[in-house]
């Protein structure tokens, strides 16, 4: 019988994307490039040519960013009124203490409320990233083999590849594709998606791959694995299966990719390479075509 086999790509995007000088445009460069991001796109798309009989969805994510974000130097300025730069780290008390502040004078309750409650969420500290995935641009764009594979794989299947934007709410960091870190309330697209999270619940697996695995991919995955526990019972999570060799971490940010594949592994959740899985994909496509 034909088993449901969900493929969820996070964030392939060009931005995150440590491309070779011969797959970029002419004055376009990564802005906030993960090494060894394009080697995982190969093989993501590699795994989508050759499996993806087998595959019954697939879904994408894409960050959405505009250029005025919390997590992009313009939100921001030191004390003394200077630029902030990219990778810089605030908290609460910093910006209490007057380190570092809010461009927009207006904006200081509502930032301080939402580091107040990013800090208690416990997950992350504040990033100032490069300004990345800004709406529109060539940055935002899918990895051109990825784009290229899933795209033969909707017109072989006559199926839609889901496509998922996040990242919009200039007021909050929105790592996870079905959750921002802080959701806002008058903001339903901050808020957990659950109608994407339903479409998890009937799969029988589901591939996790992308980019960055120590930040989108790692949100991304304990928000659905949490979903998938409460309404299924914690052996739901065996059907979530990470693609270890088709996501990569931010430099610097090594051990928290590390961590949270042994803490999925820990919870269920079954760790393999795409090599490892293409197998059950083909088996998967024979049985489709032979019903």
């Amino acid at each position: 019988m034909k088993r449901q086999l969900h493929l969820l790509v996070i964030d392939p995007q060009n931005d995150f994307c440590d491309l070779p000088p011969a797959w970029l445009p002419q004055d376009a460069a990564p802005a906030l490039p993960v090494p060894g991001a394009h080697a995982d796109m190969l093989r993501v798309a590699q795994l989508i040519r050759e499996g993806g009989g087998g595959l019954t969805q697939i879904s994408v994510t894409l960050d959405a960013h505009h250029r005025y974000d919390i997590a992009h130097p313009a939100f921001w300025r030191t004390g003394d009124g200077a630029p902030v730069a990219p990778f810089t780290q605030i908290s609460a008390q910093q910006v209490r203490d007057r380190l570092f502040l809010p461009a927009a004078s207006g904006a200081l309750p509502r930032v301080l409320a939402y580091l107040d409650a990013l800090q208690q969420a416990g997950r992350y500290q504040l990033m100032v990233w490069p300004v990345h995935c800004e709406i529109g641009s060539w940055g935002q764009n899918i990895h051109a083999a990825v784009r290229a594979a899933y795209n033969a794989w909707e017109v072989l299947n006559l199926q839609v590849v889901a496509k998922l934007s996040k990242g919009s709410n200039p007021w909050t960091e929105h790592y996870s594709a079905v959750m921002a870190e802080v959701p806002d309330p008058q903001d339903a697209a901050t808020q957990l998606n659950r109608a994407f999270l339903d479409t998890l619940l009937p799969a029988q697996q589901i591939y996790v791959a992308g980019e960055a695995g120590s930040h989108c991919v790692k949100a991304s995955t304990e928000h659905i694995a949490d979903y998938l526990q409460a309404q299924q019972g914690k052996p739901a999570l065996a059907r979530l299966v990470l693609l270890t060799d088709c996501m990569s971490p931010v430099t610097g940010f090594e051990a928290q990719q590390r961590d949270f594949l042994a803490a999925m592994h820990e919870r269920g959740a079954r760790l393999a390479t795409s090599a490892e899985v293409l197998p059950e994909l083909l088996v998967n496509a024979l049985v489709n075509a032979l019903a």
